[in-house]
């Protein structure tokens, strides 16, 4: 059996994982199978390396992951960064007084490392079902010089406001909605379908041989570029549009359904 494609990338919430986060066997066992015959698999996260290493290592593969909505590209075997995007830490301070001012939550991210300055009972509960695991900063030390995110969290009502004020903003950074409940602000060529493009590049691999599935607004780029861009039925419609291909939702093992359709 062969494969219309040599690399296939994966988003990981709400498109590999299920709502509660689970990597059912189907969806596992396709990845598997697709990466034994030769295909390249790369997760293409908004998530961190720290607490995407665990979902590589349930699908049983190693290699590179895309993190940070393609600002950080990372060697997993090394765990090691081969390109990230930073920000400097005085565009960042314009949106960290912004949630410091109305009270909502945020973190602060270097390629490995998740920061928070008070934690909050719902941020807790959230870091836990992402299997992150923040590190306390003090409010009064000076901002890391090597940012690649700056994520702000909320119900949909607060990021739907924070989004509406930021869209309002001209400056040197991106804001993009990565979730109903996130915000993250990144340099301004930092995409997972610009990561994707510089992967595939260095691999020699065109883009009709290129699978992507994802579910949200920051998997556009991705999907766009890929030859096989599939979009699981759980995404919202301008999401769908972007697709080559709508395959079911994340609770139905879409993704086992799409590479078995399309990569097989």
């Amino acid at each position: 059996m062969g494969l219309h494609v040599d690399l296939i990338a994966l988003d990981v919430d709400g498109t590999l994982l299920t709502d509660g986060h689970v990597l059912t066997t189907a969806v596992r066992d396709a990845v598997r199978e697709a990466a034994s015959l030769g295909a390249e698999i790369v997760l293409c996260t908004g998530r961190g390396p720290t607490n995407t290493f665990p979902v590589l290592e349930a699908l049983g593969l190693s290699g590179t992951m895309i993190t940070h909505n393609g600002a950080a590209t990372i060697d997993t075997l090394n765990r090691e960064v081969i390109h990230q995007y930073g920000i400097s830490p005085t565009e960042i301070t314009r949106y960290r007084e912004y949630c410091l001012r109305f009270g909502y939550h945020f973190d602060l991210n270097t390629a490995f490392d998740l920061m928070v300055e008070r934690l909050t009972p719902e941020a807790e509960a959230m870091y836990g079902r992402y299997e992150a695991i923040p590190i306390q900063r003090e409010s009064t030390d000076p901002l890391p010089e090597d940012l690649v995110k700056f994520t702000v969290f909320g119900s949909k009502d607060e990021i739907d406001t924070v989004e509406s004020v930021w869209n309002g903003w001209t400056n040197g950074l991106q804001h993009i909605r990565s979730g109903d409940y996130f915000v993250d602000v990144q340099h301004l060529e930092a995409s997972k379908g610009k990561a994707l493009r510089q992967l595939a590049r260095t691999r020699g691999i065109e883009p009709s041989r290129v699978m992507a599935i994802g579910n949200y607004y920051n998997d556009i780029g991705m999907l766009t570029f890929a030859g096989i861009g599939v979009a699981v039925a759980n995404s919202p419609e301008e999401v769908k549009a972007a697709a080559d291909r709508v395959t079911l939702s994340n609770e139905e093992d879409g993704v086992a359904i799409a590479i078995r359709t399309y990569a097989f």
